[in-house]
């Protein structure tokens, strides 16, 4: 754990600077997360800083282009004009005023937290770290990685004796401020502002929390403080969590109401009247996205080191895992009825971004799925209009072209994964000659090449 220190003057400079526009704030990662979130500052005219290892996306924004797809060209292009910039030169973060912190925190192919992203963004930090930052963590991590991870790794690489403040202590002039605020980006929700999320921000010292809350609330419409770090790192798992566990209710139910024959879309609409004591979610054919699969784990990782055992968590993850495996055996199951074998059959996925209407792959359970599919001998395509090609990622490498939508009758079955708005569903129902739906896309659409998975 780190030595704290307790500061007045330089408090109150960066205090001033932030309330008056004239602090400088630098982004590390320019992701879904950063890169949203260094334009909201450069709107409220801050003067903002993106860095990034990737050299592609600096060249990409440094000629007005974007790589998200939400996000048009249109809107680096005016971030520009307003002093926005990207570097791959973290050196120039001795300059900033604020440092936020939004780089990835994926889980290791053992399924334990992978904080190699904040321990290299923490150790690239350190040598240009100055007295009277803010630095902000808001990647999503276990309780405790603020104060036990990221701190020592500032405190120990700076080289000139700095301190992350608290309220014991006295050199005010050789220390730096430390808060933890979780992202809570949603791609692909247009139903709510950014502005409009809540910040939850949790500092080390009472310091902190002013400063962190202080530079939120100058683009967001309500910042909520919490007690430390810990607390704020586990507010954002706890709604994760929350969400697993009840994606993973609402699947098992699906899969019990396959075998009686009932459709859990018909009851979760019924459900969905009581005014009270209940909230909708929804199944599908596995999780996607970096948290709702990840976050689980984190907290999961960490309650072994007070010999605590999360069953709860563990079997939701457990039964969120299992959905492409059931996805796939519905598949071969409907091309049976057809008198089809799945080993040496033509199956196109339809849509594999994670969610609907996003150009994200991360964790997609549409990968996993046409994984499962060639292992089984299927010839597999897929159509997305996100995305124009499959390469390599972190867990998988398909190399694979987008079909053409208006190819689905060349198929023995069409999967839907994603329920993309472009896709017309009726007239893929007119046109496959198998459709297995795992979204109820084909809601309202009456067909007997239909199966609703």
């Amino acid at each position: 754990m780190s030595t704290c220190t307790n500061a007045t003057s330089l408090f109150s400079e960066l205090k001033t600077r932030i309330e008056t526009r004239q602090a400088r704030v630098g982004v590390i990662g320019l992701g879904y997360v950063g890169l949203p979130l260094a334009l909201l500052y450069t709107e409220a005219r801050f003067r903002v800083t993106g860095f990034d290892i990737d050299q592609r996306k600096v060249a990409t924004l440094g000629s007005g282009g974007s790589y998200i797809y939400r996000i048009p060209p249109t809107e680096i292009q005016a971030a520009r004009s307003h002093g926005f910039s990207a570097t791959a030169d973290f050196s120039t973060l001795t300059e900033m005023d604020a440092i936020i912190i939004c780089v990835p925190t994926p889980l290791d192919e053992y399924r334990e937290p992978d904080l190699s992203f904040i321990t290299n963004t923490a150790s690239a930090i350190a040598p240009y770290l100055r007295a009277g930052q803010l630095v902000v963590l808001e990647s999503t991590t276990y309780p405790g990685t603020t104060e036990e991870v990221l701190i020592p790794i500032l405190e120990r690489g700076n080289g000139s004796g700095l301190k992350a403040a608290c309220d014991a202590g006295a050199k005010a002039e050789n220390e730096f401020f430390v808060a933890f605020s979780p992202e809570r980006e949603d791609p692909g929700n247009d139903s709510i502002a950014r502005r409009d999320i809540p910040k939850v921000v949790g500092g080390l010292n009472s310091q902190a929390s002013e400063l962190a809350g202080s530079l939120y609330g100058s683009i967001f419409n309500k910042v909520v403080p919490v007690s430390s770090p810990a607390v704020a790192e586990m507010t954002k798992l706890l709604e994760n969590i929350y969400r697993c566990v009840n994606i993973a209710l609402v699947n098992e139910l699906k899969l019990l109401s396959l075998r009686m024959g009932l459709d859990i879309w018909e009851v979760i609409q019924a459900a969905s009247t009581k005014p009270f004591g209940f909230q909708p979610f929804y199944p599908g054919p596995g999780l996607g996205g970096h948290c709702i699969p990840v976050d689980p784990y984190y907290l999961s990782w960490k309650a072994k080191e007070w010999d605590f055992q999360t069953r709860f968590i563990e079997l939701a993850g457990d039964i969120n895992n299992t959905m492409p495996y059931h996805v796939v055996s519905c598949v071969s199951r409907a091309l049976s009825q057809q008198r089809k074998a799945l080993n040496g059959a033509k199956v196109l996925v339809l849509g594999v971004a994670y969610k609907k209407d996003i150009d994200d792959l991360r964790e997609s359970p549409a990968l996993t799925i046409i994984e499962l599919l060639q292992k089984d001998g299927a010839q597999v395509g897929y159509n997305d209009p996100y995305f124009p090609f499959i390469g390599k990622g972190r867990h998988y490498d398909l190399q694979m072209k987008c079909t053409p939508v208006e190819d689905v009758g060349k198929y023995d079955c069409v999967l839907i994964v994603t329920d993309h708005s472009d896709y017309d569903y009726q007239w893929i129902a007119q046109h496959a000659s198998l459709v297995v739906d795992t979204r109820n896309a084909m809601k309202g659409i009456h067909a007997e090449n239909i199966v609703r998975c």
